[in-house]
């Protein structure tokens, strides 16, 4: 069987914070506010893969209100996301996701994002398709205010043992 999920994730741009999508930090003069490292492509991935299966969303499983997830690199949560996965009987099989930023251009660093997440999910790098997208100047995050991503997961499902 095969199941497929949407997970989509937003964060306003503040002075102070490090910028990190996808695993990669993007040198840039703002960073998206947030209780973990505030990765908003790898939520939307998390959310995307825990939605297929019929399991919950990241603040359920990592709540926003629990300081044991202060700071925490998103990458490792989604490393996590895949033993839930496996307990529930899934495996991840494909991530095509969007990050919708004004700035910086996101352009040579969407392979290395990709192969981060890839990485995490044991999946195949072409397994895992990333796109960016600016805002043309529309809403929070064409005005520079913000940032966001969608994801969209495949996932099938395995015998358990």
């Amino acid at each position: 069987m095969i199941r497929v999920g949407i997970g989509t994730d937003r964060h306003r741009l503040v002075f102070g914070r490090k910028l990190i999508i996808g695993g990669v930090q993007v040198e840039y003069g703002k960073g998206a506010a947030g209780h973990s490292d505030a990765d908003v492509l790898t939520h939307a991935v998390i959310d995307a893969l825990l939605g297929a299966a019929g399991l919950g969303d990241i603040g359920h499983h990592f709540p926003d209100n629990d300081p044991k997830w202060k700071d925490a690199n998103s990458i490792e949560l989604l490393v996590k996301v895949i033993d839930i996965l496996r307990h529930a009987g899934y495996k991840p099989v494909n991530i095509d996701a969007s990050v919708h930023l004004e700035q910086p251009k996101l352009g040579r660093l969407k392979t290395e994002m990709s192969g981060k997440i890839a990485d995490a999910l044991q999946l195949p790098r072409h397994a895992v398709n990333i796109k960016a997208k600016t805002g043309e100047g529309c809403d929070s995050v064409g005005h520079g205010e913000a940032i966001e991503a969608v994801a969209i997961a495949l996932v099938e499902s395995v015998a358990v043992h």
